[in-house]
């Protein structure tokens, strides 16, 4: 499926930005399943409409999130990233006290952006819409063989 291009206007300009954001809860844990999952994805969207941001994809997996996200020229990427941790960690805490007792806090510290003018929107999109079609998304593997979330 393609991804409309959209441009938008404003006072300053013309734009059409995506960013691809991933991150993950602190030390990788399996921590986004089930109420939190379904929970997670309605407060990342809803940040999104509170901000003026279009989701084209989203996807949560059990250790990390996948946005693919087209937002405003003023909005820097870690800007973005940021708003959508900061604010779901806030509220999943709050919600699901198992994770407040769990963990010291629910993200990383660190997450990963890309511009989507880097590949093509549509490779994005595909990309984070086949995360549960991956062979090691079936089964647990071993910290070493996992890739590091950055």
């Amino acid at each position: 499926m393609a991804v409309p291009r959209k441009v938008r206007r404003y006072s300053g300009g013309v734009y059409d930005l995506g960013l691809h954001v991933v991150w993950c809860p602190k030390y990788r844990r399996r921590v986004l399943g089930g109420r939190v999952a379904v929970r997670l994805r309605e407060l990342i969207e809803a940040k999104a409409v509170e901000r003026g941001w279009e989701i084209i994809a989203l996807e949560v997996m059990p250790d990390h999130v996948h946005v693919f996200v087209k937002h405003g020229p003023k909005a820097s990427a870690s800007y973005v990233a940021n708003q959508f941790k900061g604010f779901t960690s806030r509220v999943l805490r709050e919600e699901f006290p198992h994770l407040k007792s769990q963990m010291p806090t629910l993200w990383s510290s660190s997450f990963f952006v890309a511009s989507v003018g880097a590949v093509s929107a549509d490779t994005v999109e595909q990309y984070i819409n086949t995360q549960w079609e991956r062979p090691w998304t079936n089964k647990r593997k071993n910290e070493e063989d996992r890739a590091p979330c950055v």
